[in-house]
């Protein structure tokens, strides 16, 4: 199995660094190509700006989806680009590691996404009419792969549990889970969270890393998140709304767009 990991984290020494050097070596001794993407040792450039598309004319309005498309298909969009690319496209495992920032990724991940994720590679790809609404949410370029996050948190689990202050932390990583990785193709697997990272000592380092091991192990095994597929009838066309009826009665909010149990136990059947 290949795996690709893209790492977000500025310090050396830290935990983040720690539990990469875990998740490396435990996919190299289990014999799985690993390649990783250390986004501030690369000092990879975050922003989406006109030296990403020196094609535009100078005096010309810079419309960036516009550009992006057309630089995706005259395979013009910068070297580095398209390195990480060709990574995504080698991978069979996709895993985004960073700490919880304010209730999000890190800028520079965010950027690697906008600049990554080009007009033709990773969207605005199918069809578009009464039947379908393009390659997107479960189908799409990097359809066939697996990919989870693996989060760092300060705060407590129960901080972010259902009537947790910070609100339930699959919400939170909803709009990574399934707008970034599930809207491009991926099974998302369920996400290692950390949670009181700042106060991890040596022994819990050792539970949380076994623990991280033990979730590397099960890779090509875990049953991913059971979002629905957008063109797989749950939803109307074209605008993509959920169908009445499909949810249970309690359901509300990002879980409608995940099957129900039983939908799934009937799809094991």
């Amino acid at each position: 199995m290949k795996v690709f990991i893209v790492f977000a984290h500025p310090e050396p020494q830290s935990l983040n660094a720690a539990l990469l050097k875990t998740t490396v070596s435990e996919l190299e001794a289990q014999g799985h190509g690993v390649q990783v993407s250390d986004l501030y040792a690369m000092q990879w450039k975050c922003q989406v700006d006109r030296a990403d598309f020196p094609q535009v004319p100078t005096d010309a309005r810079l419309r960036v989806a516009l550009a992006s498309g057309e630089s995706t298909i005259s395979n013009t969009l910068t070297d580095d680009v398209k390195c990480e690319q060709e990574k995504l496209l080698w991978a069979d495992v996709v895993i985004l590691q960073f700490p919880l920032w304010w209730y999000n990724m890190p800028a520079i991940l965010k950027g690697w996404i906008d600049r990554v994720y080009s007009l033709g590679f990773a969207y605005g790809l199918g069809e578009y009419n009464d039947q379908r609404w393009g390659d997107r949410y479960g189908e799409g370029n990097l359809f066939g792969r697996r990919a989870m996050l693996v989060v760092t948190v300060g705060s407590w689990r129960e901080h972010f549990s259902a009537r947790g202050i910070c609100g339930p932390i699959d919400d939170l990583l909803f709009p990574i889970n399934h707008g970034v990785l599930y809207y491009t193709g991926f099974e998302v697997l369920p996400s290692f969270v950390v949670y009181r990272a700042d106060t991890l000592n040596d022994g819990t380092f050792q539970i949380t890393a076994d623990e991280l091991r033990q979730r590397l192990r099960t890779l090509s095994a875990t049953t991913p998140i059971a979002y629905r597929r957008q063109n797989g009838g749950d939803y109307e066309i074209p605008s993509l709304t959920l169908k009445p009826g499909l949810e249970d009665a309690s359901t509300m909010g990002f879980s409608l767009h995940s099957r129900t149990a039983k939908d799934v136990a009937d799809s094991q059947k």
